[in-house]
C-alpha cells in the first residue's frame, strides 16, 4: 500500500507535534511508500521511502499559497497514494474529500475533540473512516468513527528511578490544560505542610503569552514549584523517568498522550480524564476544575508505600502496552487504511 499522510508538522523539535515523526516512521516500516503533506517542515529523520512536502509555514507563506500547493501535490501525487491519512485537521479533508473521492482514494480522519465544529462536521462526511481515541471525544458518535490506541512508543517511554516526591506537570502552559488548578492544588498542599517538589514544564501557545505570564506571576511565591521552558518531545521520555507523579487537568474529551507516556515511565498518574478509570487508583481520577480535588488526589499519590506504588506503576504500564501501544495503533491503522 502507498499512504499519503497530511499533518501540521513534521518536526523533532516541536514541543506539541514531535510525537508524530515515530508515528510516520512506524507506518513505513508496514508499507511500501508514504508522502507527508505537512503545514511546517523542521528536523526530521524519517527512512528513504518517505518523502516530506512541506505547504511552506516555515518560510512564512501565506493560505493562499498553502492552498494552492495542496492541490497541486494533491494532484501530482495521485499516482503515488492509494489512502490518506488525515492527522487532526479536518480541513485538509474538506479541501481534498471531492477530488480524492472521484479518484477512489480511501480518506481516514484522525479526529479527537470534545467540541462540535462545521468544520469537523464536513470533514467526518468527507472521510469514509474517523478515528479517536477518548470516548467523549465528538466524533465517537458517528457510525463509520473507530476508537484507537493512543500510539504510545513503549521502547521509548520505559520506566527509570524516579525520585519520590517529586511532581511533574508538563505541556502547553494553556487555559485548557488547567495550570491554574494544578498550582492552587500545589499552594493547599504547601499550606499543609506536605513536603514536595514541583516541576512545570511548558510554553504557551501562540497568542497566549500573557496568561501564562500572569498566572506565573500569582504563584511565583510557591517554593515547592520551579518552572521550565519547553522542551522537545524527545527530551520527555527522560523527564517523566526523573520524577514520581505526573499530573494532568485537562478535561475529559480528547486523550491527552502525554497521559500514556508518563504511564508507560513509571510514573503514579494523577488525572481528570476518565478515558483511563480503569488503569489507576480510584483516589488519582480527579475533577478539572477543583483545586481541593487535585490536591487529595497528589496527596494519596504521594503517600503510597513502596510496594502500593510498584502496584500501580505496573498495572499503569500494563494498560499502555495492552491497549494502547505504537505498535498497537500502526497494525490498526494500516488495516483501516488499506483499501478494500
Amino acid at each position: 500500500m502507498k499512504l499519503l499522510i497530511t499533518t501540521q508538522a513534521v518536526d523533532l523539535d516541536d514541543q506539541v507535534l514531535g510525537f508524530f515523526h515515530a508515528w510516520i516512521a512506524k507506518l513505513a516500516a508496514e508499507i511500501d511508500e508514504v508522502h507527508v503533506v505537512c503545514l511546517k517542515e523542521g528536523r526530521h529523520n524519517l527512512p528513504a521511502n518517505v518523502s516530506v512536502h512541506s505547504l511552506g509555514k516555515e518560510r512564512g507563506k501565506g493560505r493562499l499559497a498553502y492552498v494552492m500547493k495542496f492541490y497541486r501535490l494533491a494532484w501530482q501525487l495521485r499516482d503515488s497514494y492509494d489512502a490518506v491519512f488525515i492527522h487532526m485537521n479536518p480541513e485538509y479533508a474538506v479541501l481534498g474529500g471531492f477530488l480524492w473521492r472521484a479518484l477512489g482514494k480511501r480518506i481516514v480522519l484522525w479526529r479527537n475533540h470534545k467540541m462540535y465544529s462545521l468544520i469537523m462536521r464536513l470533514g467526518v462526511m468527507c472521510a469514509h473512516v474517523v478515528c479517536f481515541t477518548s470516548p467523549d471525544a465528538y466524533v465517537a458518535r458517528y457510525g463509520k468513527s473507530v476508537q484507537m490506541p493512543v500510539g504510545i512508543d513503549t521502547n521509548v517511554f520505559k520506566p527509570d528511578v524516579p525520585q519520590r516526591g517529586t511532581v511533574l506537570f508538563l505541556g502547553r502552559f494553556d487555559a485548557v490544560k488547567k495550570p491554574d488548578i494544578f498550582l492552587e492544588a500545589i499552594a493547599r498542599l504547601e499550606r499543609e505542610g506536605v513536603p514536595l517538589r514541583v516541576d512545570v514544564y511548558g510554553d504557551a501557545s501562540l497568542g497566549r503569552e500573557r496568561y501564562a505570564a500572569d498566572l506565573k506571576e500569582k504563584y511565583r511565591g510557591l517554593k515547592s514549584v520551579s518552572f521550565h521552558a519547553g522542551i522537545s518531545h524527545e527530551a520527555t521520555s527522560a523527564i517523566y523517568g526523573t520524577h514520581d507523579i505526573y499530573v494532568n487537568l485537562t478535561p475529559s474529551g480528547s486523550f491527552d498522550k502525554t497521559i500514556g507516556e508518563a504511564m508507560a515511565t513509571g510514573c503514579v498518574v494523577v488525572c481528570a480524564n476518565r478515558a483511563v478509570r480503569e488503569a489507576i487508583p480510584a483516589e488519582h481520577l480527579v475533577s478539572s476544575e477543583k483545586a481541593e480535588s487535585a490536591a487529595l488526589g497528589i496527596k494519596s499519590a504521594l503517600a503510597l508505600t513502596d510496594a502500593e506504588r510498584r502496584g500501580v506503576v505496573e498495572r499503569e504500564r500494563s494498560y499502555v502496552e495492552r491497549e494502547h501501544s505504537l505498535s498497537l495503533l500502526v497494525r490498526r491503522l494500516v488495516s483501516i487504511c488499506t483499501p478494500h
